[in-house]
């Protein structure tokens, strides 16, 4: 006989076990992973997107709605993005969708993600915005892992009524403006042999100085980083001349960085995956609602190794 204790902690070893994660490299893949998770709904859709301008992503949302399915979005609003997803929401709104606009409580909703029946989760670095569908790397990790799940629709559901709420992280849950700062910081600092990052914003002092300890104790990291008009020279400097190795894009109109993930210790039993809306700002740590995670699947740390090791070869030294 199982005690009460022990049932649950087999319940709970059993539901991590069988907890599943699949990485969508972009450009490389397109949006088709994305738009079936959509199709695949029988009850219910929940998003919340920083921008969405996708009309086949509002199609599909539209006609799960008339199908019965209960969809709610959630819309950035802040700056000019109320000007961007207005079409989306106006859509959304005429095709009896739950619509909202984002908390401003938050400095932005930069959040990324897309919940089907309450039992899986593409939480993305990407938009839902066909013009950089082509040229921008990006990365969505679809996963079934119910605790992380859970959190994202308790969470959700708060934010779609402006309610405050301290997330619930889950297993892997890494949230802004919460415990974000706190669990990439100790990623980073817990490194051992290396750090691969990838990265559109980086100018948090807490992030840099922990890159930079990172490479005092003699981990070696390498850094992709999109850097238009040299906007992060400051801290790429600071990082270079720590003994960081940095490959850079600068295109106004070609290949763009706008992922955002940390690789360590990839090839060793401790190696750690990061991958969410979160740059590496101050702001978008600490004003924004984000979301990403944390976790230690094979296939996609290989698959984000694969990608980033590219972009720094194909890169320009910094």
């Amino acid at each position: 006989m199982f005690t009460a204790a022990q049932t649950l902690h087999a319940l709970q070893h059993d539901a991590k076990a069988a907890a599943t994660y699949t990485l969508v490299t972009e450009p490389d893949q397109g949006l088709t992973p994305i738009y079936n998770l959509i199709a695949s709904a029988k009850k219910s859709i929940d998003m919340t997107m920083y921008e969405l301008t996708d009309v086949t992503v509002t199609t599909a949302l539209a006609k799960a709605a008339a199908a019965g399915i209960a969809v709610r979005v959630i819309l950035n609003q802040s700056g000019s993005d109320k000007t961007v997803n207005g079409p989306a929401y106006n859509q959304l709104q005429e095709s009896k969708c739950g619509v909202h606009w984002a908390n401003p409580a938050y400095a932005d909703t930069h959040q990324k993600t897309i919940t089907v029946d309450q039992g899986t989760s593409a939480i993305m670095t990407l938009n839902l915005t066909p013009e950089y569908y082509p040229s921008s790397r990006d990365f969505a990790v679809i996963t079934n892992n119910a605790a992380d799940i859970a959190a994202i629709e308790t969470t959700f559901d708060a934010d779609f009524t402006n309610a405050a709420i301290t997330p619930p992280t889950g297993e892997n849950l890494v949230w802004s403006p919460t415990n974000a700062t706190s669990a990439l910081e100790t990623l980073i600092s817990g490194a051992t042999k290396t750090l691969l990052i990838s990265q559109e914003e980086f100018d948090d002092e807490t992030l840099v100085a922990a890159v930079e300890a990172a490479l005092k104790r003699g981990v070696q990291a390498t850094l992709v980083q999109e850097n238009l008009d040299n906007e992060y020279g400051t801290t790429l400097t600071a990082l270079k001349n720590a003994g960081a190795r940095i490959a850079v894009y600068t295109s106004k109109t070609g290949y763009y960085i706008h992922a955002k993930t940390v690789l360590a210790d990839y090839g060793t039993p401790n190696a750690k995956l990061f991958v969410g809306s979160e740059n590496f700002t101050t702001n978008s740590l600490t004003k924004n609602r984000e979301l990403g995670l944390i976790f230690s699947d094979s296939a996609c740390m290989a698959g984000v190794n694969a990608a980033i090791s590219a972009d720094y070869t194909n890169g320009t030294p910094f």
